[in-house]
């Protein structure tokens, strides 16, 4: 009887074992050698390899060949800048990935009958003045139910791409500074040698 037991129990094991080896070598089990001079040890440089090879983060069930490139927002200075600056008005769209932002309809406690939304869209991650698109709709109502809404174009589509881009340099000259206070680099002001010769 153990003699039975112990012969199933082998022909299990071995077949086990031939199956492993069998998958082991197909192509997606192949145990592939990694080279220690091809593995970068910098993290930045493992994720510059990684994006080149196409690596990444993918939800089962989507299809990898239509793969995006996103950025993390609190990585652009123009996406904070423009939270930063509409956080006055709650905010009811708002995606990295489209590069949008669009408000909830605000208006002032004086005048309930008129009210804007506010719509930014991104068109470069870059801090440029053509880089952004301000919209801004006005909705007037007469009475609950007859809302008339248009788009306007008012100077305060340019006060707020001011703001933003003023909040988005100062945002970026502090992220650069920050960053040069960790590395402990010091900046030369241009034109140092010249200050010295003329005292």
């Amino acid at each position: 009887m153990k003699y039975l037991k112990l012969k199933s129990f082998g022909l299990s094991f071995i077949s086990i074992l031939t199956i492993s080896l069998f998958l082991n070598s197909c192509g997606p089990l192949k145990f592939e050698r990694a080279d220690v001079k091809d593995s970068p040890i910098n993290e930045a440089d493992k994720r510059k390899r990684n994006i080149e090879q196409g690596r990444g983060f993918t939800l089962p069930g989507t299809n990898n060949n239509n793969r995006g490139n996103f950025s993390f927002g609190n990585s652009n200075e123009l996406w904070r800048a423009t939270l930063d600056i509409l956080e006055f008005t709650p905010l009811s769209n708002v995606d990295y990935g489209g590069g949008i932002i669009i408000t909830d309809w605000y208006s002032t406690n004086n005048n309930s009958d008129q009210s804007i939304k506010i719509s930014v869209q991104f068109l470069t991650d870059e801090l440029r003045a053509d880089g952004l698109l301000i919209k801004i709709y006005q909705k007037n109502c007469t009475t609950e139910s007859n809302c008339a809404v248009k788009l306007i174009e008012s100077d305060l589509n340019q006060e707020i791409k001011l703001a933003i881009l003023k909040k988005a340099a100062q945002i970026k000259k502090g992220d650069l500074k920050k960053r040069n206070d960790e590395r402990g680099e010091i900046i030369i002001p241009k034109n140092a040698k010249d200050r010295k010769k003329k005292k």
